[in-house]
C-alpha cells in the first residue's frame, strides 16, 4: 500500500453557470489530488506544473464523486450466487414471512457465500459504506448475524458497515426480545423493528421493547414501518414521542414510512416537523408499486432523506440490480427533478449527505482533509451521473484503488 501519491487529472465539479431561468450548466476543473494516509492532503489545478518525487496515478480526466452509501439492504436474503430462482406469490405479509422462515432454514449454509456475492457487486458500483439488516428470529437464531459478519469482514478493506438486528418476524410475534439483546452483544450495531401494530399487534409494547433494547445497548434505531395510513401515522407519532422522552435525537431512522405518503401532506406536516426537530431520518427504496413518503417535501423541511436498494433478487422480489445510482435515478425521475441544480443536490441522498457544490455553486467536496473515498465516473458532472447513471470506472477507499478499469 502506498501511503502517499498524486492522483492526477481528476475532473471536479467547480461551479454553476446560470441565466435568467436559473442554473443551466455545471462547470468542471481538472485537478491533481495528493492522497496521503487515506486522506486528501492537497489539491491543485492541473494547469500548474506538478513537481514531485511521489508516485502518480492518472485519472485521465474522469469525474470524481464522493463514494456512495447503501443505507438499506438485506445481505442475508439474496439468492445471488444461488442460481436463478423466481418468487412464490403470496396473499399477504404474514404468508410471505412464514414462507421466508422455511426457506431461510434450507439456505442457511450459504448465507456467507450469498452475502459475499452481493457485496462484490455493491462494491463495484461505488459503495464504500453499507447498512445491512440481518434477520434475528427463533428460526435462524443468530446464524445470519454470524455469517453476514464474516462476509463483511472479508470486505473490510473495501468498505465500512453497520448491522441492524432485524426482527423480521415481529419482535413480539416471534418472541425475539432476548435474541435481539444477545445480537447487540455479538456484533449488531443498530436495533431494528417491524410494524409494531400490523405485525406485532401491540404498538405500545413493541415500540417500548425496541427502545429499551436500544437504550441498554446504547445503539441507534432503524425500524421498518410498512403499516399504512392512520395506523402508520399513529405509530410514527408515538415513536417520535418516545424518541424525545429517551433523548434519542439524531439516533432514529424509519425505513419505508409508507403512511407519510398515504395521507395528505397537510396532515403529515406536523409529524414531519417533529421529525426534523428530533433528527429522525427517513430511508426510502423509492418503490414504484405503491405510495411512498413525499421525499422532496421531507428534504425541504429539514428531514434527512437517504436511499437504499432494499432486497434484490430474493424471495420477496426477483427484480432490481442493487445499484444505488439506479435508485437515485428513479428518485429524480419520479419527482421530475430534471434541472441541473436538482440533479446535483440529489447526489446527497446516496452519499451520506455529501454534494459537490452548495446551492450557490461553491465547491464543498472534495476538500483538504476529507477521506479519500471516491468514485471515478465517466461523466462531465454529478448531475449527468445522476441523470444518466454513468459508468463507474474506479473506486477508492481510504486512498486505495480497490476497483479500477483505467
Amino acid at each position: 500500500m502506498i501511503s502517499a501519491y498524486w492522483l492526477t487529472h481528476v475532473r471536479l465539479d467547480s461551479g454553476f453557470e446560470q441565466d435568467e431561468d436559473g442554473i443551466i450548466h455545471t462547470r468542471s476543473q481538472v485537478c491533481h489530488l495528493l492522497i496521503e494516509n487515506g486522506k486528501i492532503a492537497n489539491m491543485m489545478s492541473a494547469d500548474l506544473p506538478l513537481v514531485t518525487d511521489l508516485p502518480r496515478k492518472d485519472a485521465k480526466g474522469l469525474l470524481a464523486l464522493p463514494s456512495f452509501v447503501e443505507k438499506h439492504i438485506h445481505l442475508d436474503k439474496t439468492y445471488m450466487g444461488y442460481g436463478w430462482k423466481s418468487c412464490k406469490p403470496v396473499k399477504n405479509l404474514i404468508e410471505r414471512l412464514d414462507f421466508e422462515a422455511k426457506e431461510n432454514l434450507v439456505m442457511l449454509d450459504t448465507v456467507k457465500q450469498r452475502a459475499e456475492g452481493m457485496l462484490e457487486f455493491i462494491s463495484s458500483t461505488g459503495v464504500t459504506h453499507i447498512r445491512t439488516h440481518v434477520n434475528i428470529d427463533p428460526y435462524v437464531g443468530l446464524k445470519h448475524l454470524e455469517e453476514v459478519r464474516k462476509a463483511l469482514e472479508t470486505f473490510s478493506d473495501k468498505m465500512t458497515y453497520e448491522i441492524v438486528a432485524f426482527p423480521q418476524h415481529g419482535l413480539l410475534r416471534s418472541q425475539s426480545v432476548d435474541l435481539m439483546k444477545q445480537a447487540m452483544k455479538e456484533g449488531a450495531t443498530i436495533v431494528g423493528g417491524l410494524d409494531p401494530a400490523g405485525v406485532d399487534g401491540n404498538m405500545e409494547q413493541s415500540l417500548a421493547q425496541m427502545m429499551e433494547i436500544a437504550v441498554q445497548a446504547n445503539a441507534d434505531i432503524d425500524i421498518h414501518l410498512h403499516d399504512p395510513s392512520q395506523l402508520g401515522m399513529t405509530t410514527m407519532k408515538r415513536l417520535a414521542a418516545m424518541t424525545k422522552e429517551a433523548g434519542y435525537h439524531n439516533r432514529v431512522a424509519i425505513s419505508h414510512a409508507f403512511a407519510l405518503g398515504d395521507v395528505p401532506v397537510e396532515e403529515a406536516a406536523e409529524t414531519i416537523d417533529f421529525f426534523a426537530e428530533l433528527g429522525v431520518s427517513i430511508i426510502s427504496t423509492v418503490l414504484i408499486n405503491r405510495q411512498i413518503p413525499p421525499l422532496p417535501f421531507l428534504h425541504e423541511n429539514g428531514v434527512k432523506v437517504e436511499l437504499g436498494c432494499d432486497g434484490f433478487y430474493d424471495s420477496w422480489f426477483p427484480f432490481r440490480n442493487g445499484d444505488i445510482v439506479d435508485k437515485v435515478n428513479r428518485f429524480v425521475e419520479r419527482y421530475s427533478w430534471i434541472d441541473e441544480g436538482s440533479l446535483t443536490k440529489a447526489l446527497a441522498f446516496i452519499t451520506g449527505g455529501k454534494t459537490t457544490l452548495d446551492p450557490n455553486g461553491k465547491r464543498i467536496w472534495p476538500a483538504v482533509g476529507d477521506d479519500a473515498n471516491l468514485v471515478l465516473v465517466d461523466a462531465t458532472c454529478s448531475a449527468e451521473t445522476v441523470a444518466r447513471r454513468s459508468t463507474r470506472v474506479a473506486v477508492m477507499f481510504k486512498g486505495n484503488m480497490i476497483r479500477s478499469s483505467i
